[in-house]
């Protein structure tokens, strides 16, 4: 696997915040050192209170790309579902213009059946939401490549999911970034499997699809086993209304750390 430098994000979750404490959490966050701030696209809390206070990913990232200078913005991940695939594609050129070149387009299937029942979205089966989202990255792609003018660089395409068999199959033919769940040992396993389709798709995923996940506490205790399991994206999720960054400082020391040495 190509080596990659070890990058900390963390996903400021927008939920049970107002917009000014989301908007400072940004602000420390950039301050503090890490590589990326990611959101989520959901309508309603997903954890405590489901009907407690919630804002909307993509108009949030476009005031993200005006408040920041540095890091890399984007939403862990983008339903597929919310939205025409050409409009995401040109709602992400627009943000990665606003931002001058520093959008991942996250984006995944969907799965959240609240959002869907209570914002009028046909929630079908999860195989049907995987076969579109196979369907729609062409034509996110395409619109990408049409629109004048053209993206500042080549965004970045983020894949959140870790079905074996149909969705790894997406990210090999499409992923930038591939985002899995689960412990090292999981995120190992599906990291060969993808490397397989890659194989059959005739890809080199392990060369071109940087491998991310999601994770919490010491980083003494579980970054070293996520770095051999090939991840180099670590993100870890910080909810409101306090958007407490303590463990998001340790893992930017544990990165530091290991740069220096």
């Amino acid at each position: 696997m190509t080596k990659r430098p070890i990058r900390i994000a963390v996903q400021l979750q927008p939920q049970h915040a107002d917009y000014s404490q989301i908007r400072d959490a940004v602000l420390r966050a950039e301050d503090l050192g890490v590589d990326v701030i990611f959101n989520w696209d959901h309508f309603y809390p997903l954890y405590g209170d489901p009907d407690g206070k919630h804002f909307e990913c993509w108009t949030m990232l476009g005031a993200w790309a005006e408040q920041t200078e540095r890091v890399e913005i984007g939403a862990l991940v983008t339903c597929n579902s919310y939205r025409n695939p050409d409009l995401l594609a040109d709602m992400a050129r627009t943000v990665d213009h606003m931002s001058g070149g520093r959008l991942i387009l996250g984006v995944g299937a969907g799965w959240f059946e609240k959002d869907y029942d209570q914002f009028g979205y046909e929630f079908g089966t999860a195989g049907a939401r995987i076969k579109k989202l196979g369907e729609d990255l062409p034509r996110i792609k395409n619109r990408l490549a049409a629109g004048n003018p053209a993206p500042v660089r080549d965004i970045p395409i983020m894949i959140g999911g870790s079905g074996p068999k149909k969705t790894l199959r997406i990210v090999a033919e499409h992923a930038d970034i591939w985002h899995g769940f689960g412990d090292a040992g999981t995120i190992a396993t599906k990291s060969a499997i993808l490397d397989q389709h890659g194989t059959d798709v005739g890809r080199d995923t392990a060369g071109l699809v940087e491998r991310s996940a999601g994770v919490d506490g010491d980083p003494a205790q579980q970054g070293q086993a996520m770095l051999d399991a090939g991840v180099t994206l670590l993100t870890i999720g910080v909810g409101g209304p306090d958007y407490d960054l303590s463990t998001v400082k340790e893992w930017i020391d544990w990165r530091d750390a290991r740069a220096a040495g």
